[in-house]
C-alpha cells in the first residue's frame, strides 16, 4: 500500500451513529458498496469486499470512487445510521530510535529483571496478570519463540498476503514486554503480565506499514474476544493544531463503554536535546486513547518522547522506553531497543495486572492506572498522571 502525500490511502472511514441498524443495506443502498460483516466473516473480508463493516466498533472501511464518496457525505446531513466519513490514514510502527551518549541511562543492574519490570514496581506485585486478555497489534509474533512455549497465543493477520508470524520484530518485542516470562533461563525476566492471555493481531506487515482500517479491524477482533487491554505501539505523526480522528475517538469510547481499554505509543519525533517538542500521534491523540510517553532508567524524558503541545493530544502516562530487553525472532531470540513504543507495552502489562487485582475495566481501569502512577519531577504535559506502577 503507497501513502498519497497527505498521508491517506484513497480509502475511507464511515462512522456509523449510536443507534446504527442495517447498515450494510444502507451503505449499498445510498452508495452501491458492497459490504461484508466482521459478525459474520473472517478477517480476509477487509480485502475482499468493497467494504468491511466492523461490527463491535460501529465502522465500516470502504473503496469509495469520488461520485461515492459525494454520496456517502450527503448521507451524513440525512436521517440514517451514517454518522461520518474521513479518509483513512497511512500508519508505520512505531520504530525504535537509537540511543545517544548525551541520554544514556544510569547503569542498573539487570542480572534478575529488567530495569522497566524494576521501576513500575511489577516483580514486588503478587499480580500475574491471570485471567485478563491482553491484546497486541502490531507487526505479529514469533509464533515458535521458545520462551513462549508453553503459553497459548490466539493469533490473527489483519495484513493480506501475510501471517501473524513477525517478520519484522517490533511485534515480537512488545507482546514480550507485556505478557512475557518472568523466568525465562536465558537473562532477565522481562514480562510484566507473565500470566496473561495473549491475543496477537497483526495490524502492520513485515515491513512495519499498515492502515487505519487494520488497525480497526484488530480492535474489532480484540473487543469480540473481550480483551481488556489493546496495546498499539504505532501511528503516524501529527502536526500542531491537527485534529485528532473523530471515528478512532468513538471507537475508543465504544470500547471504554463494553470494557475495553486502548493504550497507544506516543510518538518518537522530537528531539529533545534541541528543544523540539512534537505532538502525540495519531490515534494517541485521541482523548479516549490512553497516550504513552517514554523516559529512561533515570527517568529523564526519553529525548526522542512527543508531548503535550496543544488541547488536541495529551500524554496520559509515561513508562520505560529506553534501551528495553525483551523478545525477538529467533535466531536473535533477545534485543534491546527505544522508544515510545517500548514504554506502550510496559503500560499494557501493568494495566492487565491491576485490571486482575481490581476487577476493573474500561474507564475505571484507566481511572486505577492514573491513581496508582508515581509523580514526578517532570510536567505533566511530558508524563501525564506520572510514571505507571504495579498493583
Amino acid at each position: 500500500m503507497t501513502a498519497a502525500a497527505d498521508g491517506t490511502t484513497g480509502r475511507y472511514l464511515v462512522l456509523l451513529e449510536d443507534d446504527w441498524t442495517d447498515a450494510t443495506n444502507e451503505l449499498n443502498r445510498v452508495a452501491g458498496i458492497r459490504t461484508a460483516d466482521t459478525a459474520d466473516g473472517e478477517a480476509a473480508a477487509l480485502w475482499e469486499a468493497d467494504g468491511l463493516l466492523m461490527h463491535e466498533l460501529g465502522v465500516a472501511l470502504v473503496s469509495a470512487d469520488e461520485n461515492q464518496v459525494t454520496a456517502l457525505a450527503q448521507a451524513v446531513d440525512a436521517p440514517g445510521p451514517i454518522a461520518l466519513i474521513e479518509p483513512e490514514r497511512y500508519v508505520e510502527a512505531i520504530e525504535p530510535t537509537a540511543p545517544v551518549t548525551d541520554s544514556e541511562p544510569q547503569a542498573v543492574d539487570e542480572t534478575v529483571f529488567t530495569w522497566g519490570l524494576q521501576v513500575t514496581g511489577a516483580p514486588n506485585s503478587t499480580a500475574t496478570g491471570e485471567g485478563v486478555r491482553v491484546a497486541v497489534l502490531d507487526t505479529g509474533f514469533d509464533l515458535e519463540h521458545p520462551d513462549f512455549a508453553d503459553r497459548t497465543v490466539m493469533s490473527e493477520s489483519f495484513v493480506q498476503g501475510e501471517e501473524a508470524q513477525d517478520g519484522h520484530g517490533h511485534g515480537t518485542h512488545c507482546v514480550g514486554t507485556s505478557c512475557g516470562p518472568r523466568e525465562p533461563g536465558n537473562g532477565p525476566g522481562y514480562g510484566v503480565a507473565y500470566k496473561s492471555e495473549i491475543y496477537v493481531g497483526k495490524v502492520l506487515s513485515n515491513q512495519g506499514s499498515g492502515a487505519d482500517g487494520g488497525i480497526l479491524s484488530g480492535i474489532d477482533w480484540a473487543m469480540k474476544n473481550g480483551c481488556a487491554v489493546v496495546s498499539m505501539s504505532l501511528g503516524a505523526p501529527t502536526q500542531p493544531g491537527q485534529a485528532y480522528s473523530r471515528t478512532f475517538e468513538r471507537v475508543a469510547t465504544r470500547a471504554l463503554e463494553k470494557g475495553t481499554l486502548i493504550i497507544a505509543a506516543a510518538g518518537n519525533e522530537s528531539d529533545r536535546r534541541s528543544d523540539r517538542i512534537n505532538p502525540v500521534g495519531h490515534p494517541a491523540n485521541c482523548p479516549s486513547i490512553m497516550a504513552v510517553s517514554a523516559i529512561d532508567a533515570a527517568t529523564r524524558m526519553a529525548w526522542f518522547s512527543c508531548g503535550t503541545v496543544d488541547v488536541t493530544g495529551a500524554i496520559d502516562l509515561t513508562g520505560p522506553g529506553f534501551d528495553v530487553y525483551s523478545s525477538w525472532p529467533l535466531p536473535l531470540r533477545y534485543k534491546t531497543i527505544s522508544g515510545t513504543s517500548m514504554a506502550t507495552p510496559h503500560a499494557a502489562g501493568i494495566a492487565a495486572l491491576v485490571a486482575q487485582a481490581t476487577g476493573a475495566r474500561g474507564l475505571e481501569l484507566w481511572a486505577r492506572l492514573s491513581q496508582f502512577a508515581r509523580r514526578l519531577p517532570l510536567p505533566c504535559t511530558d508524563v501525564g498522571a506520572g510514571l505507571m506502577q504495579a498493583p
